[in-house]
């Protein structure tokens, strides 16, 4: 029997009332049917020009699993050679995985070319707030960039890219990068969540489409709840509330209209463009919140993804 029909999509719970024993088992059954086979049609298939390989990375008190995207049609001797380095982060938050990017990653790495790796980053739940997600982000780009030799990158030719709460990983990485004196050529946030603090659910896009298919407001509520304890200065890790947001890497922001969380997506733009960072802001109309995961339901993934690429293509060239 295939894997396509073995692998069935768990039904999906009711967020509003999640145990963390719910949470666990959900977790799980989603992620497995998600890097399954069985998804693929929705998903997409992977770009045959490049090879995909699970490592995991020591970092500091922790190993993390990554996901690493490598060109394959430009020879042996190629892999040696100082590539782009992108660094992704996807979405979910509480549930994810990077095999749900194959797609978007693969394409980028053969078509760039460059090196790209999706942080397997810890998934927040109650005892893990989003602390720990933005530190994986942060030190797996610390870790390659230490040893980029040895994964053949070119540490002068980096950005970040992120989807939904991968995208606030991202941005916060962004950051970061600019407070330690680490020059990001580019920075790419599709359909971001750029906040965590009680205001966040007060924007039009969230009453007009927070009963969406592909979020709901019951699972950003859920999120926030698991990746902000009791106590914690959600302003911390929300970017769109940043004191300064000069001097950051030039950003593209893409935002899908039928989405809860579009007009964080355009806010932030709005903050960076003020800012005097340099952003482009591309909306796709009747797109749903992390369609360029969704190439077999969402047509305009294409779309968005060919955008990506030029526009990191020519952050990345030179």
């Amino acid at each position: 029997m295939s894997e396509t029909t073995e692998v069935k999509r768990p039904p999906e719970p009711d967020f509003s009332a999640m145990t963390t024993e719910e949470l666990i088992t959900y977790r799980a059954a989603e992620n497995h049917w998600r890097a399954s086979g069985a998804a693929r049609p929705i998903l997409g298939e992977p770009d045959p020009g490049a090879a995909i390989e699970g490592q995991d990375v020591a970092l500091p008190g922790r190993d993390l699993p990554v996901r690493v995207y490598r060109p394959v049609s430009m020879g042996e001797a190629a892999v040696a050679t100082d590539l782009p380095l992108v660094v992704h982060v996807h979405g979910g938050g509480f549930v994810g995985t990077a095999a749900q990017c194959d797609w978007t990653n693969s394409h980028l790495a053969a078509r760039l070319p460059a090196v790209v790796v999706s942080v397997e980053h810890r998934l927040v739940a109650p005892d893990c707030p989003i602390a720990n997600a933005a530190d994986d982000g942060w030190d797996v780009l610390q870790h390659l960039l230490r040893h980029a030799s040895r994964w053949g990158i070119d540490p002068a030719r980096v950005a970040v890219f992120g989807e939904s709460f991968g995208g606030l990983i991202s941005a916060l990485t962004a950051l970061r990068a600019r407070e330690t004196g680490l020059r990001l050529r580019a920075q790419v946030l599709v359909n971001p969540v750029v906040e965590l603090t009680e205001s966040m659910y007060d924007y039009p896009s969230m009453t007009e489409f927070g009963d969406g298919p592909t979020l709901a407001l019951s699972q950003l509520r859920l999120l926030r709840r698991f990746a902000v304890p009791p106590g914690t200065d959600a302003r911390v890790f929300s970017p769109l509330y940043a004191d300064d947001l000069s001097g950051l890497a030039p950003a593209l922001l893409v935002v899908p209209t039928h989405d809860a969380v579009a007009d964080h997506g355009r806010r932030y733009a709005e903050r960076l463009r003020t800012a005097g960072t340099s952003v482009r802001l591309t909306e796709y109309p009747e797109a749903r919140h992390a369609f360029l995961t969704l190439p077999g339901m969402e047509p305009q993934a294409k779309a968005a993804q060919a955008e990506i690429l030029e526009f990191l293509r020519a952050a990345l060239t030179g």
